[in-house]
Parts: C-alpha cells; sequence; structure tokens
C-alpha cells in the first residue's frame, strides 16, 4: 500500500490544523511526548514538526507535504511545490506580517536610519537578503525568542517580528516603521511527490476538503418555509451560491426553501425574511463546502 508522508505543524498552528482536518473528514489523536500521532486513513503517516523547519523537511524529502507559512519557506529558500493557500479563519481574521520596529523614543524614522544598527530577529536569511537588496548595511543577530525584549534592553537598535494585531508591539513601547513581509499558511508537497501520479492524486483531495472546509467555516445553511403567495418575495432577498432549493410541502400550498449564505448576512436577512412571509426558519453549520 502506497503511503504519503504528512507533515502537522507544531505551535501556534498545531490545534487549528488538527481540528480542520477533522472538519474535514480525518480524525488525528496526538499522543504523549510522541511525535508521530495517530490518523485515521491507512495512506496517511503523520509527523509532528515546528513550521520553521518544515519546508526544509518536505524539500528533502523526509515528508512528502505538510503546512507551513509562506515566510518559513522563503526563510529557508526551500525548493517546494505551494499546492495552495490555506487561510485559517479560525487562527486569525487577518494576514501575519512582518515588521521593523524600533523603541518608541528612537530617533530611527525609515529604513535608511539602521545603517550600521543592529538588528534582532529570527527571520535571519530574508531580513538579511531583504537589506542587501536596499543597500543598507547592518548587522543581523537572530533571536531565539522574547525578540521584542532584546530593544526594549538595548541589546538590539531595531527588531523584525512577526505580527498581527501589534498588541505585543506596542505593549512593549516599540513603534513600527516598515512592514517588511504579509505572510498567509500554505500547503506544500515535494517536488519529486508530486511527480507521484498516486500522492499528487492523494494531496490534492487532501487540499480540496480542507479548502471546503475552511469555506464552509464562513457560511451556514438556513432553511425555512413560505406560502405560496409569499414566496417570490422571499426568493426576490433570499441570496444563495447559485438558487435556493425549493420544494412542496405534502398536501398543502407552501413550500420549503433551503440556501446556504455568509454567516454575516444572517442577523439582518432573518427580520426581512419573516416580514416577506418566511416561517419556521432554522440556521445550520456547515462542514464543507465544494
Amino acid at each position: 500500500m502506497s503511503i504519503l508522508k504528512l507533515g502537522i505543524p507544531k505551535g501556534s498552528l498545531e490545534k487549528a490544523t488538527i481540528e480542520l482536518f477533522e472538519k474535514s473528514g480525518w480524525r488525528i489523536k496526538l499522543a504523549s511526548r510522541s511525535y508521530f500521532p495517530e490518523i485515521d486513513d491507512d495512506e496517511l503517516a503523520c509527523s509532528i514538526c515546528r513550521a520553521q523547519e518544515m519546508s526544509r523537511y518536505v524539500e528533502q524529502g523526509v515528508i512528502d507535504a505538510g503546512i507551513t507559512g509562506k515566510d518559513w519557506i522563503l526563510e529557508n529558500q526551500s525548493d517546494v511545490v505551494v499546492v495552495d493557500d490555506l487561510i485559517y479563519s479560525k487562527v486569525s481574521k487577518r494576514s501575519t506580517r512582518w515588521v521593523v520596529a524600533v523603541p518608541g523614543d528612537s530617533d530611527i524614522e525609515k529604513l535608511e536610519d539602521l545603517e550600521g544598527k543592529k538588528i534582532a530577529t529570527e527571520l535571519v536569511n530574508y531580513t538579511r537578503e531583504f537589506f542587501a537588496e536596499k543597500k543598507i548595511n547592518v548587522n543581523i543577530e537572530f533571536s531565539w525568542g522574547a525578540t521584542e525584549a532584546k530593544v526594549v534592553s538595548g541589546l538590539a537598535d531595531a527588531i523584525v517580528e512577526v505580527t498581527e494585531t501589534e498588541s505585543t508591539i506596542r505593549a512593549h513601547g516599540l513603534r513600527i516603521i516598515y512592514e517588511m513581509m504579509i505572510s498567509n499558511t500554505q500547503f506544500i508537497a515535494n517536488k519529486d511527490a508530486w511527480k507521484d501520479p498516486w500522492k499528487r492524486d492523494k494531496i490534492e483531495n487532501i487540499v480540496l476538503l480542507l479548502q471546503g472546509a475552511l469555506r464552509a467555516d464562513k457560511i451556514v445553511g438556513l432553511k425555512m418555509n413560505v406560502p405560496a403567495d409569499k414566496l417570490e418575495d422571499v426568493i426576490s432577498i433570499l441570496p444563495s451560491m447559485i438558487a435556493p432549493t425549493i420544494a412542496n410541502l405534502y398536501n398543502t400550498d407552501w413550500y420549503s426553501l433551503e440556501t446556504a449564505i455568509s454567516e454575516y448576512q444572517v442577523r439582518e436577512l432573518i427580520p426581512k425574511l419573516i416580514k416577506s412571509g418566511a416561517e419556521g426558519i432554522i440556521e445550520y453549520g456547515l462542514n464543507k463546502v465544494i
């Protein structure tokens, strides 16, 4: 039997990734102190590794495919196939950004002011290339963590750090002077694995269902009953992906309507539906929209 070796990112994406796979149809069971979780698919073998290292392992073929950030693919300069973007709505409502930040009272206002200065970051290679292209000479030092503290304590003049809401950066009294990169989560594959027909088909099927689950996270189903004389009024205000499903109710002049819409439309739509004649409105969650 053929096996696809699948990498699950350890850390901030781990819980959301496992939940996404469960919604997509796969149950991943973590074992205590084990980096090889169980999955209810005999064609998959899972490994847990840090998102920072995922693209290297995929490039080397240790893992056939996995999930990591665009930032770490660029940092590692990994030669992999980017199969698709995965926007984790439950992890973040916005993209992550790598920014250049300095102390709030620093006289550094722009990138050129960093000439000859020291910068702390975990994103060393990408940062070094970025400033080299700008022809700004800086000293880049690797930070193992708590990067904001490096600049606050005077160990560095600036930092390059990832942020979503900027709350941690502001909490340390820092000021962003430049947005260096926008990153997002990506599903990647080893090039040889991608050339293998069976593995490619398996990867594409996984991504299809993952994307279906991600789309469903923002969409809900609505079901309602409508009298015949109000049917056109309700349909005229009812959004749908293509068209609503309509069925006759047994031995009545009523209809059942069903549609899928954005969850953000529901609060404004339901009062309008009731005024238009709809009754018995049911809202329900969806697992996948494909």
